[in-house]
């Protein structure tokens, strides 16, 4: 008998056979994760574009699309091709060296955003986390706010990323209570509200940090204006704009960023999510050099962030969105799916909010709540995500076809019957 054989629990670690019911693996799951996420019953084995296939052989209209993050689908081919040429070449270095994947993907992606540096980082979280300590760092050494005492803005009903210091500025009980003590340094303004935030802004303000539309708010969208409102103040007052466009960018709504709706440049973009193609974490923070500059060798940094592997996939999908083609894809199929939820409204559906291919909708809570519809919406072969009480949220990978988005929307009209 081998050791491994010998060791007790050893047959608990064999992966399931194929052909385990979805209920085995769920149980499995149950049994060994910490219960932070609350997942739909449905265990998926395989997935290609729009589609993904659970255990038993089941097909479903992916309409969550990983939080954004598989904004060009599963498996993309060009993506898929530039990991698994680049797995075969080199796949870390560290940033003790330099590698030759890195500084093309910085190039294009610095273009594609009108920018002149990237800082490379792994998470949406890290690169939030970034531009914080960006902004705190330009606080003092530029703009010469006294050293401890910079202050950046942000907006109630933000979801910006998990860790501590992001939480610190959430108002979501769920995500913020019992993490304590807090991180100093926020102030808290309504979304859409320009008056508060000009009421907000002292000498000591370094930043605002916002998202242009609240995705894990319910798709949550400011007054028309708000944005262009919220770049002039900032610029009057030499505060630098922080977009977190790391759900709302990257072609989701229509447009490489959502940003660009309003004609509004930031100072800084946050990016995350579709930059890794669905494949693996790339996230970056994207500025001009008077912003970034202010990082010495040593002041920052990530073992993983920009490895080659990532740079690989991050420069795939910055030459996929160079195209074009996807943001108007985009445009189209969400012009689509806006219409047939329109039609909705007031048949089940008590609000409706688009943005190209993202969607909140809210639904008649004497019907059902959120989670109820998403569970009614698995049974019907779409997959969706609740949020917030009786919200579901849509954000179906852009290389969704019209017959796809009927679906969709059909399902919809069947769960509201």
């Amino acid at each position: 008998m081998s050791d491994t054989a010998a060791r007790p629990g050893a047959r608990a670690r064999r992966s399931p056979a194929p052909g385990t019911p979805t209920h085995e693996h769920i149980s499995l799951a149950e049994t060994w994760l910490a219960s932070n996420y609350h997942p739909l019953p449905v265990v998926i084995s395989h997935a290609e574009g729009a589609w993904v296939t659970d255990v038993e052989g089941r097909r479903y209209l992916d309409a969550l699309a990983g939080y954004s993050a598989l904004n060009f689908g599963h498996l993309h081919p060009a993506l898929v091709a530039a990991a698994r040429a680049q797995l075969d070449r080199l796949t870390l270095t560290s940033r003790a060296f330099h590698s030759d994947r890195l500084g093309p993907f910085c190039r294009d992606l610095a273009t594609l955003a009108g920018k002149e540096l990237v800082l490379p980082m792994n998470t949406g979280a890290e690169a939030v986390e970034t531009a914080i300590k960006t902004a705190r760092r330009w606080g003092y050494e530029v703009k010469g706010v006294p050293d401890g005492r910079a202050r950046i803005i942000v907006m109630a009903g933000n979801f910006h990323g998990r860790t501590t210091t992001i939480i610190s500025l959430s108002d979501d009980p769920i995500a913020r209570d019992h993490y304590g003590p807090y991180t100093p340094g926020f102030d808290t303004v309504p979304f859409g509200d320009l008056g508060a935030l000009e009421a907000a802004i002292t000498d000591d303000t370094v930043a605002v940090l916002l998202e242009p539309i609240q995705g894990e708010g319910g798709v949550i969208l400011p007054p028309d204006g708000w944005l262009r409102g919220v770049r002039d103040l900032t610029r009057r007052a030499n505060v630098l704009l922080l977009a977190d466009e790391i759900q709302s960018g990257l072609g989701r709504t229509g447009s490489t960023f959502a940003c660009d709706l309003e004609g509004v440049v930031p100072d800084v973009y946050i990016l995350g999510k579709a930059l890794g193609g669905g494949i693996v974490p790339v996230s970056a923070v994207v500025a001009d050099r008077d912003v970034l500059g202010v990082f010495t060798p040593g002041s920052h940094g990530s073992t993983f962030g920009g490895n080659p592997l990532a740079a690989a996939v991050g420069h795939a999908v910055v030459d996929l969105l160079a195209t074009g083609d996807y943001q108007q894809r985009a445009r189209q199929m969400g012009a689509h799916l806006a219409a047939g939820l329109e039609e909705l409204v007031g048949h089940g559906i008590d609000a409706v909010r688009c943005r190209g291919l993202w969607a909140g909708i809210d639904i008649d809570p004497a019907l059902m709540t959120g989670r109820e519809a998403s569970h009614r919406l698995l049974e019907r072969g779409v997959l969706v995500k609740d949020t917030h009480g009786s919200t579901v949220r849509l954000a179906p990978p852009l290389v969704v076809g019209e017959a796809e988005v009927d679906l969709l929307l059909d399902a919809l009209r069947d769960i509201l019957r």
